[in-house]
């Protein structure tokens, strides 16, 4: 098979093209630019493009197949010219599907917890030998890439992202893969770019539903009142598994599972990850795993990258990264980090970086959301509001929206560093949240900056 990639350098993207190259595909792929991790990994697979830019004369009537990666527009000179010689056009959601629709399929949705939902699924999968092809949308330890494809594999993984599939494919990329196995973790509006009212945003998931395979499951948490109203009308030929948070303690700062078993210490932390195991539970007993394969799996679980990711720690203070970003995401994680270390102070930066946190409308949705912090930062850059051709915010208009007497906001990451650099960290954790870097911070070096304080 020969595939060409419009985009190619897209996180997404590139992992598919490796994975496609793995499976002994020829691929070609183009870009405007491409950056680090895509760049080095793409050059060490060979595909990597020799030169930036659209090469429309490249293409012919001897390629299979075209991904077109979200990032390309829709007047793109290599798609024009694809859909002049009348070559197979594909979103990366759609050729999964091509290339899975004979297995099992498991898709994770939801507006938060899915990539580590998936992960978990992963983690377990691997740890009991089972051979599997996945998409998942953040880099996993013990894990080269973020996609997988094979011949062999019988059963097929996926996070299921409900944003758009491509330029000129506007369906949300979850409603592409028809799974026999779906699961819902929650359910709170997010990229209201697309989605402008909650409404039209909760229909996606309603519409997942329909997706699901005869005789397939609905595996969903039980305790999202969205998701209860789209289960209250149920299909006869799927099978409903609700789910909670699993019975947890936490002593000395370890969250411990309760089991029929026994009791089992976790690298993981939080109450919404203590949901996200309970979904990926019942996921692995589905597909055939024993109660005790997966709790002895599990225990070893350390999450995925920038999911509460511990950047630096000692004795008194540890740093941790997420991607947090959406008001249900940054309540969630600070609350987890509090709850966790409870004798611990908790430092809270938060950025807001994406189209939906910067546009003025949204920003009410962040009330309280990290009022368990002690202090909390909140970021953003005037420029980025200018890039995405949205109004300005003020940052009286963002204190005012988070409220509480907790919050100080910033529009230099600069000083927003200078300034935590200042404080204590005398037992104190940092939680450091953002879609985006605090515009260009290094945040590996800062975390050990702050460490090295105490």
């Amino acid at each position: 098979m020969k595939v060409h990639f419009i985009a190619i350098g897209g996180s997404a993207m590139h992992n598919l093209a490796i994975a496609l190259h793995k499976k002994g595909f020829e691929i070609t792929g183009s870009d405007d630019e491409i950056f680090d991790p895509s760049k080095s990994r793409l050059e060490k697979y060979g595909i990597l493009p020799k030169e930036w830019g659209w090469f429309p004369e490249k293409l012919d009537a001897s390629i299979d197949a075209i991904i077109l990666g979200m990032h390309a527009r829709i007047d793109n000179p290599e798609l024009l010219k694809a859909q002049e010689l009348g070559l197979k056009i594909y979103s990366y959601p759609e050729y999964i599907y091509e290339q899975t629709k004979d297995k099992t399929r498991i898709v994770i949705g939801g507006s938060h917890g899915k990539t580590t939902t998936t992960s978990m699924v992963m983690h377990v999968f691997k740890d009991n030998n089972i051979e599997f092809d996945y998409m998942v949308g953040a880099q996993i330890e013990g894990f080269e890439t973020m996609v997988k494809l094979s011949k062999e594999a019988k059963i097929a993984i996926f996070e299921g992202d409900e944003y758009l599939s491509s330029p000129i494919d506007r369906r949300p990329k979850f409603h592409l893969y028809h799974p026999d196995i779906a699961l819902l973790t929650g359910i709170a509006w997010d990229h209201i770019n697309v989605f402008p009212t909650f409404e039209n945003y909760v229909e996606q998931f309603e519409i997942f539903t329909q997706m699901i395979q005869e005789n397939g499951s609905l595996i969903y948490f039980d305790g999202d009142e969205h998701i209860a109203k789209i289960v209250e009308t149920r299909r006869e030929d799927i099978d409903y598994i609700p789910y909670n948070a699993h019975p947890f303690k936490v002593v000395d700062n370890c969250s411990i599972l309760q089991t029929q078993n026994g009791e089992i210490p976790l690298e993981i932390f939080g109450e919404h990850n203590l949901q996200n195991l309970m979904g990926a539970y019942y996921i692995c007993r589905k597909a055939g795993l024993s109660d005790e394969q997966f709790y002895s799996s599990i225990r070893h679980f350390s999450g995925a990258a920038k999911r509460l990711q511990k950047l630096a720690n000692n004795e008194s203070c540890t740093v941790f990264q997420d991607f947090a970003h959406s008001p249900s995401k940054l309540k969630a994680t600070t609350e987890a980090v509090k709850k966790q270390f409870v004798n611990r102070k908790l430092i809270a930066c938060m950025e807001l970086h994406t189209f939906s946190s910067l546009k003025k409308e949204f920003l009410p949705h962040y009330k309280n959301t990290m009022s368990l912090a002690d202090e909390a930062i909140v970021y953003f850059n005037p420029k980025t509001i200018e890039h995405k051709k949205l109004e300005p915010i003020s940052k009286e208009q963002v204190a005012e929206a988070f409220g509480g007497n907790n919050v100080s906001v910033y529009t230099d990451s600069d000083q927003v560093i200078s300034d935590l650099l200042n404080h204590d960290f005398e037992q104190t954790n940092v939680l450091l949240m953002s879609s985006g870097n605090f515009s260009g911070a290094n945040l590996a070096e800062l975390a050990e900056k702050i460490v090295n304080k105490t």
